[in-house]
């Protein structure tokens, strides 16, 4: 099982945005930090999901474990519905991603159990800067 840490930071809502991504387990230990663009906080944490989905599924597992301390992306994804239309476009892209998987769990967490995905998403923005 793969353990798959999401988030993503925002400089501005909306404003310049990263994401970071922390996976763990069946060997692996990867770390992703990139730079979205100029966005709102709901999108880059709806990109960040997607983006580490897409990862777990290049690493070959077949059981994933989302761990996000966003509560509007575990609702969306637990009742597979979001109320607004604009997200609409990368919930159906998650689920389809996930639906990939033989397992998958989604699990919301406070923010001090995220801080390595959160140190991820803050330096993409850091970098962009500099």
């Amino acid at each position: 099982m793969l353990e798959v840490y999401i988030d993503a930071a925002s400089a501005g809502n909306p404003g310049p945005s990263g994401i970071g991504i922390f996976i763990k387990g069946e060997g692996h230990h990867v770390q992703i930090s990139e730079y979205i663009g100029h966005t709102n906080n709901h999108i880059a944490e709806f990109t960040a999901l997607v983006r580490g989905l897409e990862e777990a599924q290049k690493l070959g597992t077949s059981i994933v474990s989302v761990r996000s301390d966003s509560k509007v992306v575990v609702t969306s994804i637990e009742k597979e519905y979001v109320k607004n239309e604009e997200f609409k476009p990368f919930l159906e892209h998650a689920l389809t991603l996930a639906n990939n998987f033989d397992l998958f769990f989604i699990k919301w967490i406070p923010d001090g159990q995220n801080k390595a995905a959160d140190a991820l998403a803050r330096n993409a923005i850091q970098k962009e800067k500099n």
